[in-house]
């Protein structure tokens, strides 16, 4: 019998096992399915908070705006939940939004009533495959049994740049750039004369000093606001919840049409729940979000990190031109791009178009984004069957489309001639390049779309038997099908959809909440592995005790309130890590060669091509070990959830080259080697959130603190080194590879008699690096693992003080334990590259002593500017996230029969502060918009 009847015969035998119970139980509770505690959203239902068992934590958002507002579901949970930090113990979760798969962007906060995180295998094995490595299940707001309701909100804000990045000016760079010449052996570029104008900026026209994080083209701020509103209400046959809102933002660069630059997004979703029967139940849920961005055709943060402050000026002055000269005044009368009636565009030869320019004169693009979310919910309560049976289907469609509208023109630039007439400086000649063009017509551009259909239906069974059995199965069949293009110009579809389907079976039983065990398991279906192989069981079992309940720990240990014990053992089968679909399938193809004996034509042979066949390939497992611990202290002083866990991600794909199969299944372009699943990876750690609420006099505060430790380690792989310490086997996943430094090479001597580095030649200046195999030669063989890229510990922390109407909340998060290099274009200054502040302190014969960067060269020097020690730090951090203030006007200002009924306002700060060791390294962003510092106000009214 085939294993994937056995599972199907299992789940049902479980399911007859129930009915068998009940008509066995001599007494039965007339409650069904009723729960004491509050509820939290689980795959595919709802538990009770205190009979969780899969390292599950959840969020109640709607309250968390009351103290806290934000635009995105997710934000700030890495400060109040442990085991989340953007991954969930190191792996990126899926998204479930009402019960389909989706962006965590395509709802708003406001919109959101919870967030639940599902963080070990037990509590995501229903989810299947696309589910193993976590899940964020995201519940909307839904209607109530009341009045309407109508809830407004508003909010105005300013982003503040933290920091821009420190360029030298025109005149010290083209000094120390002279400086780079005599040090490589060659003629100095620039002259004295040009580089005093330049200093004392006679004329910014003729001797340019571009400063592009200036006032000239940035704002000192940008402005958000966002309005939302909610109306909510509802008879016990029909409940709904509508909200509709929108936001605007616009952007620092004020220059040409990125001075239009914005976003603006406007969103409606509307829940309805509805009773029909007695026993049949429906849910409509109905989202669209629009999302129109106008953008300057430039890429004006790579322009202002990249363009040489003395290159050229963007802008020539036409009042500083020869106007007696006929060929200027005809390109004057002509040109269809004056700027502010003052000026022609500037550039050279090798600058025939720029992106200054470009923002000045050649046109926009309007980017459009129209997102359609709907999904159906219809649940029966089946008890006229079997009392605690009930059924639920759900099925969703989502369509996106995405596409552009543009205006685009071309121009001409000018590199200008400058002289001196009658002691003026004056523009005596132009020389052109490229040609305006005019058009007043939009064309579409980019098209792309993303549609993904979801159906689930499931079986519930709920039912507590003698006060003290409570029994619980899940029966469920889950599929989802994504399909969008891979062609952004023609909008044409990826060859295979992303799916997702997977049979699912949760039994459950707990003694009167006291002893727990829970049996969920499921049959995934991957199409990514051939016939065969394209089925699995991922079955996984959790144990609970809640000590607290035992006799003898109540009369022995007072001050603990409640203490549960967990533990879950997991085997999830996965495709997520498989990035491809055929890999398991080689081909072949013919190519060509000298070869007389080819059947057709003289020349060519046949031969494997990228890689050989593997029809025994399979899935990734996750397996899973974990140990859980919820405990309640001092009448409710202490809340502590923590857990600690170690899985395995086994049969990741490679490959095989190097221990496998011998060298010669791989021989110049022609490749028999299979992909084959031969990986091992282990992450272990734990996490921990533990909350602290006292009332002291007036004052109602809590405290909480949020953290997780994950390591991931590579246990095996197909590899082989000629040295031990550079196997990654054995160290962590994110290891950063480099060279020990030594300091500088200070003289012709030091480098003859240091192992030889070959690298390219080097001088005097040049970084020096540490033979570590000793065999007299620095060549890849040297380099060591120097740390961590990713930061084992991470840490949230929140505070919530309330006095009388006033609520202050702050949250702050931090990570220690990693490193990072620095090693972009603002200190890997090569060739003739923009110089940043850093080359302030280097290497020169007067300065050995106290240099802090290498020698300058207008070379790459390939020798520096690679990986190592010298451009190693700390990546330790802590972030002051957020701080609100909010005021609650409703009790002493609206009183019963006005039109308000209630009324807030707030005002709040995110990102102020960050205290790290490399704090200006880590507040700066090279070749994009600036990080910043965001202030707002804000009110909400009830109505």
């Amino acid at each position: 019998m085939k294993r994937k009847d056995l599972y199907i015969r299992a789940m049902i035998s479980i399911m007859t096992a129930g009915c068998l119970t009940e008509a066995m139980a001599r007494e039965v509770t007339d409650s069904v399915g009723v729960s004491n505690g509050e509820t939290v959203n689980v795959a595919f239902g709802q538990a009770d908070k205190r009979d969780l068992m899969g390292a599950v934590s959840t969020v109640n958002v709607a309250e968390l705006l009351e103290k806290d507002y934000h635009t995105g579901a997710t934000d700030d949970l890495n400060a109040i939940i442990g085991g989340y930090s953007g991954t969930i113990w190191g792996q990126w979760p899926l998204i479930i939004i009402d019960g389909i798969p989706r962006n965590v962007t395509d709802v708003n906060a406001t919109m959101v009533e919870t967030v639940t995180v599902l963080k070990g295998a037990s509590a995501v094995a229903l989810y299947g495959s696309r589910g193993a490595k976590g899940a964020i299940i995201i519940t909307t707001k839904r209607g109530k049994v009341s009045r309407m309701h109508i809830d407004v909100r508003a909010n105005v804000g300013l982003k503040v740049p933290k920091a821009f990045p420190k360029y030298l000016d025109a005149a010290s760079y083209m000094a120390l750039y002279n400086e780079a010449c005599r040090n490589d052996g060659i003629n100095e570029r620039y002259d004295a004369t040009t580089i005093y104008q330049t200093a004392r900026h006679s004329n910014p026209y003729r001797y340019p000093d571009l400063d592009l994080y200036s006032s000239d083209y940035l704002r000192k701020f940008t402005t958000t606001a966002d309005a939302t509103g909610e109306v909510y209400g509802g008879s016990k046959s029909t409940q709904y919840y509508v909200n509709f809102g929108m936001n605007y933002a616009n952007e620092l660069v004020k220059l040409g049409e990125a001075d239009k630059n914005n976003t603006k997004n406007f969103y409606v979703r509307t829940n309805v729940d509805m009773r029909i029967t007695d026993w049949l139940k429906a849910q409509v849920n109905v989202a669209v979000n629009v999302q129109d961005r106008y953008w300057g055709r430039d890429d004006f943060w790579n322009t202002a990190s990249t363009l040489r402050p003395n290159w050229f000026a963007p802008l020539l002055p036409i009042d500083q031109m020869d106007q007696n000269n006929s060929a200027i005044r005809d390109i004057i009368s002509t040109s269809s791009h004056i700027i502010d009636g003052k000026y022609l565009l500037g550039g050279t030869s090798t600058d025939l178009s720029n992106n200054l320019a470009t923002t000045m004169a050649a046109g926009y693009v309007k980017y459009r984004t129209r997102n359609f979310m709907f999904d159906v919910n219809i649940g029966a309560d089946l008890s006229m069957l079997l009392k605690g049976l009930s059924f639920k289907t759900v099925f969703g469609v989502d369509y996106e489309n995405y596409y552009s509208e543009a205006y685009k023109v071309d121009y001409a630039v000018y590199e200008p001639t400058w002289s001196n007439v009658n002691g003026r400086d004056m523009i005596t000649s132009l020389k052109k390049y490229n040609e305006d063009t005019a058009s007043s017509n939009e064309y579409l551009g980019d098209s792309k779309y993303r549609q993904t259909i979801t159906f689930s239906a499931q079986f519930d069974y709920n039912r507590t038997f003698n006060d003290s059995h409570n029994v619980s199965a899940t029966l469920l069949g889950w599929g989802y099908q994504t399909q969008q293009s891979t062609d952004a110009n023609h909008g044409s579809s990826e060859y295979h959809r992303t799916s997702n389907v997977n049979l699912g079976l949760r039994a459950a039983y707990n003694y009167q909440h006291r002893y727990y065990f829970d049996f969920t398991g499921a049959m995934v279906h991957s199409a990514k592995l051939p016939e065969g192989n394209r089925n699995a069981l991922s079955p996984t079992v959790a144990l609970g005790w809640r000590v607290s309940q035992e006799k003898w720990f109540a009369e022995n240990v007072a001050f603990v309130d409640d203490l549960k014990l967990t533990a879950s053992f997991a085997n999830l089968h996965e495709d997520l890590d498989i990035n491809n679909y055929y890999l398991y399938q080689g081909y072949y193809d013919t190519k060509g060669g000298w070869y007389q004996w080819h059947d057709s034509s003289a020349g060519g042979y046949t031969a494997s091509q990228k890689l050989g066949s593997n029809p025994n390939l399979t899935f990734v497992t996750r397996k899973e070990m974990r140990f859980g611990l919820e405990a309640s202290l001092f009448d409710r002083l202490l809340t502590i959830d923590a857990n600690y866990f170690r899985y395995v991600m086994d049969g990741g794909l490679a490959t095989g080259n190097n221990t496998v199969y011998p060298s010669w299944f791989s021989y110049s372009n022609v490749n028999f080697l299979p992909n084959i699943n031969f990986n091992k990876d282990r992450y272990s750690g734990f996490d921990f959130t533990v909350n602290l609420h006292k009332k002291v006099g007036q004052v109602d505060a809590s405290l909480g603190l949020a953290g997780m430790y994950c390591t991931a380690e590579a246990t095996k792989r197909d590899e082989v080194y000629s040295d031990k310490y550079q196997y990654r086997v054995g160290n962590p996943l994110n290891s950063q590879w480099g060279y020990v430094c030594e300091g500088f090479f200070d003289s012709q001597a030091d480098i003859a008699a240091h192992a030889q580095q070959t690298f390219g030649s080097v001088k005097p200046g040049d970084l020096k690096y540490k033979d570590v195999n000793g065999d007299n030669v620095v060549d890849s063989r040297d380099q060591v693992n120097l740390g961590r890229g990713t930061s084992p510990f991470t840490y949230g922390i929140n505070l919530t003080l309330k006095w009388k109407d006033f609520t202050l909340f702050v949250a702050g998060t931090g990570q220690t334990g990693a490193k990072g290099f620095k090693n972009s274009d603002y200190y890997w200054v090569r060739g003739s590259r923009k110089y940043s502040e850093v080359v302030m302190g280097r290497w020169t014969e007067d300065t050995k002593a106290t240099a802090t960067f290498p020698r300058l060269s207008t070379t790459d020097n390939s020798n520096n500017f690679r990986n190592s020690t010298f451009w190693l730090y700390s990546t330790d951090r802590f972030d002051l996230n957020k701080v609100q203030i909010t005021y609650d006007l409703g009790k002493s200002m609206f009183k019963p029969g006005m039109l308000v009924k209630g009324l807030i306002v707030y005002v709040s700060g995110e990102s102020l502060l960050t205290i790290a060791k490399e704090r200006k390294h880590m507040e700066r962003n090279i070749g994009g918009a600036p990080y910043t510092r965001n202030f707002s106000i804000g009110l909400k009214a009830q109505f």
